[in-house]
Parts: structure tokens; C-alpha cells; sequence
């Protein structure tokens, strides 16, 4: 049991790369985390992490190590969460990373009712951080993405798909004037959604069979889709919104962007039942009809 608990603590420091980052996450003081480290490493006789006054970063045979602990302590805390689900129910933090993207804002309904479902669950939400290209992102428990995803060895589970529009304040119409088609969208002031560091994402309408590619960051790039929406509201520009955009005025209603399909993706199948229920959750109010089976993210439908 000892080992094991060393174990955890090795692989939470080792996801958040911190020693007191990891303390915080599992609520412990740093000092217990350090010291079951150093005893986990003299009992493998190897050191598995490289300490430095900024950053903790794993040696060679602690990427191994790493790989092997975090699926171990996976299966513990799912054998412990199993047992107690027969006496109780879900209880606990979960975290989240989000899309930033429009999905954020259809997919924020659902994560109220699933809280309001199950008050014992703690939702820690954020919006996913893909980092840099060498090091791989922190999905939380679970990652919700948005569109292709990169192959990897993650697990993805198809959810459904989700449509945004093009949302504009009262004030800025009347000021601007309502695009009339989406070459009209070039003489406006574009709210862009960025992924990661790069440039804004290109909208890509559709209205039946007819698709336009239109650039969307003629003004605004940001990365954050409620930030998106503020601007909007503020006069800013037009936004691609999803879900309902109270106190905003729809433009170019015939066309939308989407359908764009939504995945749960996590590390592992053996799940504890928290996420589980998220992801069960979320697929029947995305898409009630499809249940899909999770799949391999590599294998090329995640």
C-alpha cells in the first residue's frame, strides 16, 4: 500500500510537473510529496525525476516509470470507486478541459444539468491548453475536443456534433449594417477563434450543400470562446457563437459552421464511474441517437 501511494504521488508530480502543484491537486503538503518521491526512488534505485528551482521534468527512466504508474494507480482508484458506487453515489472532483471554441458554449448547458444530476461531483472545469509540441497536453480526466483529432495513443469517444452561427450585437448592426452574404463578412470587424498559439481559424460556412471559407480574424484573435462572446456584446464585431446568444442578434441566419463532431477523450478505458457518467451524459444530449463505442484515437476515427 505504501508503495502504491508512492506511486500516486510520483505521478501526479510528474503530469504537473511541480512539486507543490501536485501537493495542491491531491491536498497534501509538499514536504509528504517530496519525501514519498526520494523513498520511491531509492527503492528502484534509479532517479525518475530531474528537480531544478523552476521545473521538475522526468528522466529517461522515469517517462517509463510514469507510463506504467499512472495505468496501476488508474485500475486502484477505479477497483476503490467501483466498491464504493454500490454504497454511494459519484462523489469527487473531476476535471474537465473544454474546447476553445465555440463547442464551449453548447456544451455549457449540459455540464449544469449534469451538476445539477449529480451534486457530489465537483466539476473543475477548464479550457484545454494544448501546450507545446513536444510535451503532451494535461487532459484532466477528461478532454472534451473539438474536430480532427491528432493520432495519438488517447482514447476518444464520439459524443456528437455541434453548430455555431455568426452573432452580432443591436448596436454594432446599426452602426455597420447586417452582412448580407458571407463576402459581405470581409468589410466587417471578425471576432477569430485561435488554437493554441497560432492564427485564427478560418469559418467555414455552410448552407446546404453550399460551403464558403470566409478568414475570421479580420480585428479580434482570441482563444477563449466566452472572451468571443463579450466582444460581441460589447459592439465589438461578429462572433461564431454556439448555443443560445441572449442579447445578441443572429446574422446571416441561413448560414451556420458545423456540424463539427465533439469527442471525450481520456488516457485509459478503465474509467472511474464519475467520468464515465460525464461522458455518458454528454453523448445523449449531443447526439441521443449515437452511441458509439470509444475508439483508439490513432486507429483514426478519434
Amino acid at each position: 500500500m505504501k508503495r502504491l501511494h508512492g506511486m500516486e504521488l510520483f505521478a501526479e508530480v510528474a503530469k504537473a510537473h511541480s512539486f507543490s502543484r501536485a501537493a495542491a491537486a491531491l491536498g497534501v503538503p509538499t514536504s509528504t510529496v517530496s519525501r514519498h518521491v526520494a523513498e520511491l526512488e531509492r527503492a528502484v534505485g534509479l532517479r525518475l525525476l530531474n528537480r531544478n528551482t523552476r521545473r521538475v521534468e522526468l528522466t529517461d527512466a522515469g517517462r517509463l516509470y510514469f507510463e506504467r504508474c499512472r495505468r496501476i494507480v488508474a485500475q486502484a482508484e477505479i477497483a476503490h470507486e467501483e466498491l464504493r458506487d454500490q454504497l454511494e453515489t459519484p462523489s469527487g472532483p473531476l476535471r474537465v478541459q473544454l474546447p476553445a471554441a465555440y463547442a464551449l458554449d453548447a456544451l455549457m448547458p449540459a455540464l449544469v444539468a449534469f451538476g445539477s444530476r449529480y451534486p457530489e461531483i465537483r466539476l473543475q472545469l477548464g479550457v484545454a491548453d494544448l501546450g507545446p509540441a513536444d510535451r503532451a497536453p494535461d487532459i484532466g480526466d477528461v478532454s472534451i475536443r473539438l474536430g480532427e483529432l491528432p493520432d495519438s495513443s488517447l482514447v476518444a469517444r464520439r459524443l456528437g456534433t455541434v453548430q455555431a452561427g455568426l452573432y452580432a450585437s443591436p448596436a454594432y448592426l446599426a452602426s455597420r449594417g447586417a452582412p448580407q452574404t458571407p463576402a459581405d463578412l470581409e468589410h466587417h470587424d471578425c471576432i477569430g477563434l485561435r488554437i493554441g498559439a497560432g492564427q485564427a481559424a478560418p469559418w467555414l460556412l455552410q448552407y446546404g450543400n453550399e460551403r464558403r471559407r470566409v478568414p475570421a480574424a479580420q480585428r479580434y484573435g482570441v482563444n477563449d470562446a466566452c472572451m468571443a462572446r463579450q466582444l460581441a456584446v460589447l459592439g465589438a464585431g461578429i462572433a461564431a457563437l454556439g448555443g443560445e446568444a441572449d442579447g445578441l442578434v443572429r446574422v446571416l441566419p441561413d448560414w451556420s459552421l458545423g456540424p463539427a463532431e465533439v469527442y471525450a477523450v481520456t488516457e485509459t478505458r478503465l474509467l472511474p464511474a464519475k467520468t464515465r457518467y460525464l461522458i455518458d451524459f454528454l453523448a445523449h444530449r449531443l447526439d441521443p441517437l449515437a452511441h458509439l463505442p470509444e475508439t483508439d484515437a490513432a486507429a483514426g476515427s478519434a
